[in-house]
């Protein structure tokens, strides 16, 4: 009987001494994400909280298309989320705002978190006026997607370097077919034209992000370029909505390059069908001339990890973004999501760098420009998307088409003018 009093006791004694060990309060931290990756970054939550006890960690699933309302609705209302996913075409408007923390000097003593690990072009989308506002979670850039079989039968040089190069190609695909198209360029998105504009070194702004700039002769040059793809029918003048299925039409041969993003790398492996699966590649962007080098360029996309202001504990976020930082971790999200990784050293791991379709984006990422980093982002896009709609589809001619275009952005750039005039004025003082 003593003996297994002894016994008891003792067990006791580990039992309370484990108890001490463990906080008696978790600290709690909440994680706002945006659609599916709000849905797969949970898996990777169990090895974070075995790793960091102290932390109770609660992510909260967000739609993208409520995402920016909401977020916008949190910081007016005060119930912003500790972390947030963030589009890193918004970091501008939340910082005007004022609802991210500068995350700089923590960077600095961050062991997970290495920038030159990453590319360039997706950092500088997250500093403004020289500092950081967000750690790059997954990247996103544009390339060409095309049908090998016929770009091979064609008999033209590729990848074109040049949009000379490029514009040859189309034309000999469409004499192939004379009745389909080269490339398909959905009307009513801005990502094209102003890829096409960033190449060739236009900001699309001017004096400092005040004022639009297409009509500098380099974005008209490529508005240009753009435009008269439509004119020669080598792209069908169609909007999102009148393509019936992108896939089975690129199957068909309806049309033979489109540009796009790295998701669909796993749709174009899931939609089409067995015989068109080695038929199908990817190169990176042609620049306008040799003097631009090649690849030209293409947006910097993606999305970032955010501190919002009023985080509970600003070292409790630091250990969930470093989490997400690790390569290791970073090569399970592309696993789970199909994202690609914001480390060079995840693409090793996750076996992307030996993917030859993937392999025009990571070349392509060294190539990444942000679009101008103002708070009515947003709102010039749409105006882009507009005003080149109506130029393909007869309404307006390029040039009174940019003319347009221009005085609408200088509408919405109205504002920032009056706030950069009145803060100027104050440091004259």
């Amino acid at each position: 009987m003593a003996a297994r009093l002894i016994a008891a006791l003792a067990l006791g004694a580990v039992a309370l001494a484990g108890c001490a060990r463990a906080p008696a309060t978790r600290q709690p931290l909440s994680f706002w994400a945006m659609g599916r990756e709000g849905e797969v970054v949970r898996k990777l939550v169990p090895e974070f909280e075995r790793r960091h006890p102290e932390i109770a960690l609660e992510v909260q699933q967000i739609p993208w298309t409520a995402a920016h309302e909401k977020l916008l609705t949190a910081y007016v209302g005060g119930t912003t989320p500790d972390v947030a996913q963030l589009g890193n075409t918004w970091i501008p408007e939340l910082v005007a705002l004022g609802a991210l923390e500068p995350l700089d000097s923590w960077i600095a003593r961050s062991r997970a978190i290495d920038r030159n690990d990453g590319f360039p072009g997706i950092w500088q989308t997250n500093m403004l006026d020289g500092v950081t506002w967000g750690v790059p979670w997954y990247v996103d850039t544009r390339v060409l997607f095309y049908r090998s079989d016929l770009v091979a039968a064609a008999h033209v040089p590729w990848p074109p370097r040049t949009w000379a190069e490029w514009r040859q190609a189309m034309e000999a695909v469409k004499a192939l077919a004379p009745g389909r198209f080269a490339i398909l360029l959905p009307i009513d998105e801005w990502e094209k034209p102003v890829i096409l504009s960033l190449q060739t070194g236009c900001g699309l702004l001017r004096d400092g992000g005040r004022y639009g700039a297409f009509r500098d002769p380099r974005c008209r040059r490529a508005m240009a370029f753009y435009t008269d793809l439509f004119a020669a029918r080598l792209a069908p003048a169609l909007d999102a909505t009148g393509v019936a299925n992108l896939y089975q039409q690129f199957a068909e041969g309806y049309f033979a390059m489109y540009i796009t993003g790295p998701w669909n790398l796993g749709e174009f492996r899931r939609r089409l069908p067995p015989e068109m699966q080695d038929r199908w590649a990817t190169v990176p962007l042609p620049a306008p001339d040799a003097s631009f080098g090649y690849p030209g360029a293409s947006l910097a996309g993606g999305s970032s990890l955010v501190v919002l202001r009023g985080c509970r504990s600003l070292a409790a976020a630091a250990a969930w973004i470093d989490y997400l930082s690790e390569p290791a971790q970073q090569a399970e999200f592309y696993r789970l999501s199909g994202n690609l990784p914001a480390r060079r050293a995840a693409w090793t791991a996750a076996g992307l760098a030996s993917d030859p379709r993937a392999a025009a984006f990571l070349t392509q990422l060294e190539r990444a420009v942000p679009t101008p980093q103002v708070p009515e982002w947003e709102q010039i896009a749409a105006r882009i998307a507009d005003r080149s709609e109506e130029v393909m589809r007869g309404a307006r001619g390029l040039d009174a088409a940019l003319t347009d275009l221009d005085a609408d952005i200088d509408r919405i750039l109205e504002k920032r003018r009056f706030l950069l005039a009145r803060a100027a004025a104050r440091g004259r003082r």
